[in-house]
């Protein structure tokens, strides 16, 4: 007898851990397409023309891209934050801003206009260009004018930069976050009052007459043989608008204890030296008949009045102006050279004089 065959059912085909996962990835990818990730801009800045709040200003901002590309919009959100929800800042608006210019590396590109809306309206700035052709170059700035800053003072906002390749503002290429901040703006005050700085003396370091010293010129003994001289200084400057006037007043060489002639003549008008003559004067130049003085020095105006301003040629009046300044004026020096001679009847004694300089200033 013949033994029957065993019938066994057939088995169930299992999928292998590598088929469903591969059914779950596919799933995935219909339920969740793939997100597009911007690149990040880098060195980014906005510099403004002024931090005053709510004051019209230019916007300047300076980023670098990630490569070079074809960009054709860029958009610049203005928010309260740098990221979250974009409220805006202390009632800020694009109203009235204008694009002024792009540049790639400092080569400006033309064709880009505004479009505030098309960039995401209100909280936006943004410019296009539907034809650009050129790829982008490090550091790329972008300058607004009249953008007023948000009205808030001391207050920080931030500003979401993006590019993008296409000019409807929808396909992304780098994007970035800039901050910035409105200031109060201090307020300096301060006042001149009227001046005039005059000080005489027989030594000055420059036109300082912080370092004015002495009083008195000493001509030594007198010859008449030879003619004597010495000087003093005087330096002056004023705010004045009309500038001022210098006056020299006094009288000439005196001896009060000696008899015969007991002055030396003052000269009344401009005169060489002579020597042998009663003569006393004085100019405010460099001289070379005797070598004595120099010439004004100092950044101001100053100079000699035309009575005193002759080289080698000396006067003494009292009275006379011998320096003057027609507007207002740094400070000048003045040197103020004496000749002195006698004739060999000049009575014998001590002389002396007393000069008094007087600055003048007109306001």
């Amino acid at each position: 007898m013949s033994v029957p065959s065993i019938v066994r059912p057939a088995k169930n085909k299992l999928f292998s851990l590598g088929s469903i996962i591969a059914v779950i990835s596919i799933l995935t990818a219909l339920i969740y397409p793939a997100a597009t990730y911007a690149a990040s801009l880098t060195s980014r800045s906005l510099l403004l023309g002024t931090s005053a709040g709510n004051t019209s200003t230019t916007w300047t901002f300076t980023f670098s891209g990630a490569s070079a590309t074809v960009l054709k919009g860029m958009a610049f959100q203005v928010c309260d934050a740098p990221s979250g929800t974009c409220n805006t800042p202390g009632s800020w608006a694009n109203t009235g801003a204008t694009f002024s210019s792009l540049t790639y590396n400092g080569s400006s590109q033309s064709g880009w206009t505004l479009d505030n809306s098309g960039a995401g309206g209100a909280q936006y700035l943004g410019i296009k260009n539907n034809s650009a052709s050129n790829s982008s170059a490090n550091p790329i700035v972008v300058t607004f004018n009249t953008v007023t800053n948000p009205n808030t003072t001391n207050a920080s906002f931030y500003v979401r930069v993006s590019t993008f390749s296409g000019n409807t503002f929808t396909t992304p290429v780098d994007s970035g976050v800039v901050a910035a901040s409105t200031a109060q703006q201090i307020t300096l005050t301060g006042t001149v009052d009227e001046s005039l700085v005059f000080c005489a003396g027989t030594s000055i370091t420059g036109t300082n007459c912080g370092t004015i010293s002495g009083n008195q010129v000493s001509f030594g003994t007198f010859s008449p043989s030879s003619t004597t001289s010495g000087t003093s200084v005087m330096a002056a400057s004023t705010n004045g608008v009309s500038g001022y006037n210098i006056t020299v007043s006094g009288s000439t060489l005196t001896c009060g204890t000696c008899a015969g002639t007991p002055t030396i003549a003052a000269l009344a008008s401009q005169t060489a030296a002579t020597t042998g003559s009663p003569q006393f004067g004085l100019n405010l130049r460099s001289n070379s008949t005797p070598s004595v003085g120099s010439d004004p020095s100092g950044s101001g105006s100053g100079t000699y009045t035309g009575n005193y301003g002759t080289a080698n040629q000396y006067r003494f009046v009292s009275g006379d102006a011998v320096a003057s300044a027609a507007g207002a004026s740094n400070a000048n020096t003045f040197t103020c050279s004496y000749i002195v001679n006698i004739p060999g009847s000049q009575a014998a004694g001590a002389y002396t004089a007393t000069l008094t300089y007087v600055a003048t200033a007109i306001f």
